[in-house]
């Protein structure tokens, strides 16, 4: 049997990441996917916003090949994290249909171009800023994991709802009896170590 083509695995990567974030929002109310749900104030609905425009520069004028639709996006966003999160006034399936695109966008990029092919950061030190599609890719694999990894802990804050894929909850402890006699034992362990600390 023949390796599998690397630029193959690694998009592959990429829609899987790109996949379970979304999946995060299924069943959930416009409240919900919108609120705070961390001190810093990360929200389902704006990881989603984050990863769409993010990508849409990487995968895009990067390699010269912007996405029309965010080009300029930050210049005209200057307010802090505006990225970060979804006003009241622009819609779910907005959000949600611009990552798509962006996704479409980026896998023309990734088609269109060899792993070595170069592009550019500006927003990198010069000596980091001009980078491969290869890097770019591994890059955006780490930062949409990353930003599922929050998906994955928000969602669970809202209704309890755990996953790595809609076939898959990635847990060991599958009933829900189960998962609270482990958080249980959990907090008496801490509990003891907070009164009697472990020696190194």
């Amino acid at each position: 049997m023949s390796a599998p083509d690397p630029k193959t695995t690694l998009q592959r990567y990429l829609t899987q990441a790109r996949d379970a974030v979304v999946w995060k929002l299924e069943g959930l109310g416009e409240y919900d996917v919108r609120r705070p749900l961390t001190p810093t104030g990360t929200n389902l609905l704006g990881l989603v916003k984050h990863l769409a425009i993010v990508e849409s520069g990487y995968l895009g004028e990067v390699f010269d090949r912007p996405f029309a639709e965010t080009v300029g996006w930050f210049e005209a966003h200057p307010e802090p994290e505006a990225d970060l999160w979804v006003p009241a006034g622009e819609a779910r399936e907005d959000v949600v249909g611009l990552y798509a695109r962006v996704a479409e966008h980026s896998d023309a990029t990734i088609d269109a171009l060899d792993l070595d092919a170069e592009g550019r950061v500006p927003h990198w030190p010069d000596e980091r800023a001009t980078v491969t599609l290869h890097q770019i890719l591994v890059h955006m694999i780490a930062e949409t994991n990353r930003h599922g990894g929050h998906a994955d802990v928000a969602r669970e804050l809202v209704d309890g709802a755990v996953g790595l894929r809609r076939d898959n909850d990635n847990l060991g402890l599958a009933a829900a009896a189960q998962r609270q006699g482990h958080v249980a034992r959990l907090e008496r362990s801490a509990l003891r170590a907070r009164e009697h600390p472990p020696s190194s």
